[in-house]
């Protein structure tokens, strides 16, 4: 395992991990912050499971180095972004900050448009090959 790949998946697993363990200690154990836990942990694997199968793929800015199509990318065609969300979701039952989920208000809408901006980006390098994937697989 090199060091690319501890940074960018096993470091912010153990690191996410350890937080929600900690949120989860304190406080109340009711219904709705166990349902908060386990959102956020799925919400979790999924941007891990995403930025693991992205590899070196992945950046912040739209750039088109491969189109990558196996593994949640046979899915879902921004996983890391639905991930985010859900993990967000989770946290906010965790903490029991309700209110949190406010910021879904602001956050979808700049997801949806960095979506776009990523899907332009890779039309035009990919054309064809981008145009029939985005046929098949979901946001």
């Amino acid at each position: 395992m090199d060091r690319g790949t501890i940074r960018r998946v096993w470091l912010p697993l153990a690191v996410g991990l350890w937080g929600l363990a900690l949120l989860f200690r304190h406080g109340p154990h009711g219904l709705v912050r166990m349902f908060g836990i386990l959102l956020s942990l799925i919400g979790l694997a999924g941007v891990i499971a995403s930025r693991y199968t992205l590899g070196r793929s992945f950046s912040v800015a739209p750039k088109a180095t491969a189109l990558v199509t196996h593994g949640i990318y046979s899915r879902i065609r921004n996983p890391i972004y639905v991930s985010g969300v859900i993990f967000l979701v989770g946290l906010a039952l965790t903490v029991g900050r309700p209110e949190l989920l406010a910021l879904l208000l602001v956050l979808i809408p700049m997801q949806i448009m960095r979506a776009r901006r990523e899907a332009a980006v890779l039309e035009a390098k990919f054309g064809d090959a981008y145009r029939e994937y985005r046929k098949h697989t979901w946001f």
